[in-house]
């Protein structure tokens, strides 16, 4: 199982993320709130501003405040553990 980092030592299953986008649309932030209300959003901010909308299969939204660009990059990218 691939472990992303998506900050703050916070870390998602990369194999269960489905999008990872902007939070600045209005369809973005409704499917925030939807998921607020049903009470499968994790904010992963600690107080700082939302960069990055992490969206899983589980239904779960997860809020980053990592740009969306780094946390792809991780997912994408090797990191120095996997190339040893």
């Amino acid at each position: 199982m691939k472990l992303i980092n998506i900050g703050f030592g916070n870390i998602v299953a990369a194999e269960r993320i489905i999008a990872i986008v902007s939070p600045e649309s209005a369809p973005i932030k409704r499917i925030i709130q939807e998921a607020r209300e049903r009470g499968n959003l994790i904010d992963a901010t600690y107080g700082r501003r939302t960069r990055a909308v992490v969206i899983m299969d589980s239904d779960h939204v997860i809020l980053s405040s990592v740009q969306p660009e780094t946390v792809a990059h991780r997912l994408t990218g090797k990191s120095s553990e996997q190339a040893d």
